[in-house]
């Protein structure tokens, strides 16, 4: 009979096992902390109102109801907002995806005459900016104010992205290039056909990163645009959630203040489930990369 093979835990020095015990413990309660009100949420926005406030959560499907869903999903602004939250995160995640991989290209290079001075600028713009109002006047004097062009501009560059890029790119075998050029390749062929297809996971990872800011921003917006047909999902959100400002189709119907108070809180629960199902849905598909582009990008500094 073969001896039974002891677990990686079991070979641990004891402080160890004491010391991953802990952070085993501390995870659990982070995971417990986000899941619960996630729970919550979920299943809030399925009860009716009246129920809800009275006696909480139930089990009783008899109480459950699809009001608040239905009042969202025929709400136009919801739509208008749903859409254009869409258009802005993709164009600023392939907008902020090429502008990075391409200025984190040079900086990867140690025969790029001028790295230390390009480097020493961007990381001053890490801790300091112009502020709000000179921000504000220089949109306004380029005539982008109420435009897409004034979300999807100012916060294209991100300097940690583009350290994250360079990092890396720095990771990748020299010996890659030197055969790519003994090929012919020129230095925009490399670049393109050959570099950038190693790079899946980082480009993956920041792609992530920037859709979900995108998608979770609502103050540049509240800012810049002034029209409601081209305000985003979060700014609609906002007005649910923070001002407790429901568009007005969505309680019209109701005659009490109560109710429509009632209302208003399922209609939180709900808006907050479909303003995420986006990121939800996206995640799954980008964890693999995610973990990998991360890693890799970290390791090497």
């Amino acid at each position: 009979m073969k001896p039974k093979k002891k677990s990686e835990f079991s070979k641990l020095p004891s402080g160890d096992k004491t010391l991953l015990i802990i952070a085993y413990v501390i995870l659990a309660l982070f995971l417990i902390a986000i899941i619960l009100p996630v729970i919550y949420i979920i299943l809030a926005s399925f009860i009716d109102p009246i129920t809800l406030q009275n006696n909480g959560l139930t089990f009783d499907f008899s109480k459950w109801t699809l009001t608040a869903y239905e009042r969202v999903l025929s709400n136009g602004q919801i739509w208008v907002g749903f859409k254009n939250a869409l258009i802005y995160s993709v164009l600023f995640t392939i907008i902020s995806v090429v502008v990075t991989l391409l200025a984190a290209y040079p900086m990867s290079r140690a025969d790029f005459k001028g790295r230390g001075f390009f480097n020493t600028i961007f990381v001053i713009t890490m801790f300091f900016g112009g502020g709000l109002i000179p921000t504000y006047l220089l949109i306004s004097n380029l005539g982008m104010l109420d435009t897409i062009w004034a979300i999807l501009i100012p916060g294209a560059f991100s300097v940690w992205n583009m350290i994250i890029a360079r990092t890396y790119y720095m990771g990748i075998p020299r010996d890659l290039q030197e055969a790519a050029e003994i090929d012919g390749a020129t230095e925009m062929i490399y670049f393109f056909r050959i570099l950038l297809p190693v790079c899946t996971p980082i480009i993956a990872t920041i792609s992530m990163w920037q859709f979900v800011g995108m998608w979770n921003s609502y103050f540049d917006a509240m800012i810049y645009l002034n029209s409601a047909s081209k305000q985003p999902l979060q700014l609609v959100l906002r007005a649910i959630l923070i001002q407790s400002q429901p568009d007005p189709g969505m309680v019209s119907d109701m005659q009490s203040t109560a109710a429509r108070a009632q209302l208003a809180e399922l209609l939180k629960y709900a808006t907050i489930i479909i303003s995420s199902l986006p990121l939800m849905i996206m995640y799954p598909f980008f964890q693999k990369y995610f973990d990998s582009g991360i890693m890799a990008g970290a390791v090497k500094g």
